[in-house]
């Protein structure tokens, strides 16, 4: 797929449930997220990639809302597949790729996060912030799939750099990552 629907789009956090659970029913068992994500570690800077190895969801809400049955109590402990962490920093390495890894923390936009908000999720444990990534989390991980998840670093988060936050600055950096990102993502998925 190209692209998501994002909460702040239409306040529906169940809104990727349709095309997760079809790809479970085409027969997919892992699923690669991507996403544009602001760095709260220096040593992340704009442009870099970051292997996401958990995820805080300041939102309060979940796409499991609503569900019925036992099957809405999802087990989220190594929510990103351990072995498909491992074999994407080791492609890294092999690259020459400088990989961070971290803790994703979910905000649901649409609007930057604060300086404030930022120093909080800090102290809290997160090294990115953005606003996507964690519901099609929850729903593959419903599904049974195994889930890799990669933020593109756009930008420091909000307080860190002089820079004022733009959609503009995150896709800028988005395209510089791209080689980098392109070159990881070809050669993990030909090891399948």
């Amino acid at each position: 797929m190209q692209g998501r629907v994002h909460y702040y789009e239409n306040a529906q956090v169940d809104a990727m449930k349709t095309p997760i659970h079809c790809f479970k029913q085409l027969g997919c068992e892992t699923i690669i997220l991507t996403n544009a994500a602001g760095s709260l570690d220096t040593n992340a800077g704009p442009g870099s990639v970051m292997v996401i190895n958990d995820y805080i969801n300041f939102t309060g809400v979940s796409p499991l809302f609503s569900e019925t049955g036992n099957e809405r109590f999802v087990n989220m402990v190594n929510a990103f597949d351990k072995i498909l962490r491992h074999k994407i920093l080791t492609i890294a390495e092999e690259n020459n790729i400088h990989l961070s890894k971290g803790v994703y923390a979910w905000m649901c936009g649409p609007q930057f996060e604060t300086p404030a908000e930022i120093n909080a999720i800090k102290i809290l444990g997160a090294n990115a912030a953005g606003m996507s990534t964690v519901p099609e989390t929850i729903i593959a991980r419903q599904q049974k799939m195994k889930v890799l998840a990669l933020s593109v670093i756009t930008n420091y988060a909000a307080g860190m750099d002089d820079q004022p936050l733009s959609h503009e600055q995150t896709m800028k950096y988005a395209n510089k990552a791209s080689a980098t990102f392109k070159t990881i993502l070809t050669e993990f998925i030909k090891g399948f």
